[in-house]
């Protein structure tokens, strides 16, 4: 152990201990000349077999940057121990707060476990992915500003895709999930989900998290949604899990759909609708009797469904008549098609609320014991069209920001299927490079290389806009690709010019999308034309700004030179 007083490295002051664990002690220091506090962790070599981390890995520890993590800025190599100085994050672990007030109120629980699924989320998306390993309460920190920390990275691992099980067994008993400690296989993300699921079973209940059980058994008011969550989270097998933290990040924000309290009551209005209408229809006339029973002999087929949908006047029903469809038959691809396209974007924009609809729709159970999306799934063509036009209908016409991110993992099943057009494959594989680029561009990997050049994203922006846009897809299409292309020339052109992107290229690529602004929207009638006017003029306008900053980017450098 370190000696309080004692001077590491030449100035980290150790100035007492704030932590003790089995294998870990942490320290509080101070570095004098800088003014700062912070935290070292001292691991202990001999507290585990084989323990090792080498330089790449350290390297890989410093390079995380993510507001949940605490920035590691120095990693110094003892003879018997091993000292991570970090961040010192000022608040409390969620273990003291759990036992000194005990089990925590729900919905607190879920707000921290969103915040914990985006950074695990962040570090199974390293190349390669980081496999924390090591979820607790104790290594989880609430701030006074009531968000939390991850702390510890004592066995935190890379996942290496060669590896049959992992080298060395790491883990909190009682929390590891059975790969970390049975050896049968290597951890990997889903590690990390089960978990998280055990520490949040032990958040809502209190309870010992060897005992684990439905916490409904242990708490009848907390939700059977929440349940089903953690169930899967902790189920033995990794496959019967959820395979990534995005999955378990949406499971939590819907988990009230989930519950079988709203199931009972949405169960219970259809029941009391039906009698109503069976009452109406025994007092009213024959005529609307046999009118109510063609009606129940519609509800069973499912192109009647669709038949009404198109047929429908008023937007909620048709919406309504596409999810009948779909809970009749959700194999099927035809409703959810013509949901994305006719119920949703017959005003070309996506919405966040019909993205939500969209949603509740897919994660619906129906009468099954399965989601309407993991039925429709087993239809491989199917959704393999249905993942490339919702790809398509996030990254063009989604009206929130976070457009390339919801459209990033359709283009992604789009471009791994072999079930669709030759073009479409490749438009959806270059889209999801693209949707990536905005996660990954300009980061290093761990071997402090750009895992993704200026260079790259400029050669498969061009790429993509390449050809007649509006005749491939169509006017809006054409106008989104090429007003993408350049506004992100207006913002890096810098970056592409450091990257060797040539002035020539640039201008040629501007000087391309306005050819095709004059000559490829010749064919719009008055109307669509009055429709795609302000886009167009915006465009043109962007045109010119991005000229002059690539030529005052180049002159520039001629001045210095």
């Amino acid at each position: 152990m370190l000696n309080i007083g004692s001077i590491i490295d030449g100035k980290y002051k150790i100035l007492n201990i704030i932590g003790k664990g089995g294998m870990s002690v942490v320290y509080l220091a101070m570095n004098e000349k800088a003014n700062k506090q912070w935290a070292i962790k001292e691991i202990f070599r001999d507290e585990y077999q084989g323990f090792r981390l080498d330089k790449k890995e350290i390297e890989m520890m410093k390079r995380l940057k993510h507001p949940r993590l605490p920035s590691i800025i120095d990693v110094i190599e003892r003879e018997n121990s091993l000292l991570i100085v970090m961040d010192y994050i000022e608040g409390r672990s969620l273990q003291d707060i759990l036992s000194e007030y005990g089990a925590r109120p729900q919905e607190q629980v879920i707000e921290w476990a969103r915040q914990l699924c985006g950074v695990l989320a962040y570090l199974h998306s390293r190349k390669p992915a980081i496999i924390y390993r090591d979820m607790k309460p104790a290594n989880v920190m609430l701030k006074p500003d009531g968000n939390v920390m991850l702390i510890d990275f004592g066995a935190a691992r890379e996942y290496k895709p060669h590896n049959v099980k992992d080298t060395v067994s790491l883990g909190t008993r009682g929390y590891a999930a059975p790969e970390q400690y049975e050896k049968r296989e290597q951890s990997d993300v889903r590690t990390d989900i089960y978990c998280l699921g055990v520490m949040l079973f032990q958040l809502l209940t209190g309870e010992n998290p060897h005992n684990l059980r439905p916490i409904c058994e242990i708490n009848p008011s907390l939700s059977s949604g929440l349940e089903t969550i953690l169930i899967k989270c902790t189920q033995v097998e990794k496959e019967n899990r959820y395979q990534s933290c995005e999955e378990l990040m949406y499971a939590l924000e819907h988990y009230q759909e989930m519950d079988f309290a709203y199931r009972k009551t949405q169960k219970i209005k259809v029941y009391w609708f039906a009698v109503l209408v069976m009452l109406t229809g025994l007092l009213g006339f024959g005529a609307f009797f046999f009118k109510a029973m063609e009606t129940d002999i519609r509800k069973n087929n499912y192109e009647a469904f669709l038949l009404a949908a198109q047929n429908s006047t008023i937007k909620e029903e048709e919406i309504e008549n596409y999810q009948k469809a779909i809970r009749l038959d959700p194999f099927r691809e035809e409703a959810y098609l013509s949901l994305l396209e006719n119920g949703f974007l017959d005003d070309q924009i996506l919405t966040s609320e019909e993205s939500q609809r969209l949603r509740s729709i897919l994660i619906d159970y129906g009468d099954r014991n399965m989601t309407n999306e993991r039925i429709f799934q087993e239809n491989r063509e199917g959704y393999a069209r249905f993942a490339y036009q919702a790809g398509i209908a996030y990254y063009y016409k989604f009206e929130e920001k976070s457009n390339k991110k919801n459209a990033k993992g359709y283009f992604e099943i789009a471009a791994a299927s072999d079930c669709l057009e030759t073009s479409q494959t490749e438009r959806a594989r270059r889209l999801y490079t693209i949707s990536d680029y905005y996660a990954r561009i300009g980061m290093e990997d761990a071997a402090g290389d750009q895992s993704v050049t200026y260079l790259d994203y400029w050669k498969d922006m061009t790429a993509l806009s390449e050809g007649n846009l509006v005749e491939t897809d169509n006017e809006r299409t054409a106008i989104v690709m090429y007003a993408e292309l350049t506004g992100q020339l207006i913002l890096h052109t810098a970056e592409f010019k450091n990257a060797g992107v040539k002035k020539e290229e640039m201008l040629a690529c501007l000087k391309t999308i306005e050819q095709h602004l004059a000559s490829d929207f010749t064919g719009l009638d008055e109307s669509g034309r009055k429709w795609l006017e302000e886009d167009l003029q915006k465009l043109s306008g962007n045109l010119e700004k991005a000229e002059r900053m690539v030529r005052s980017a180049y002159e520039q450098r001629t001045q210095e030179e």
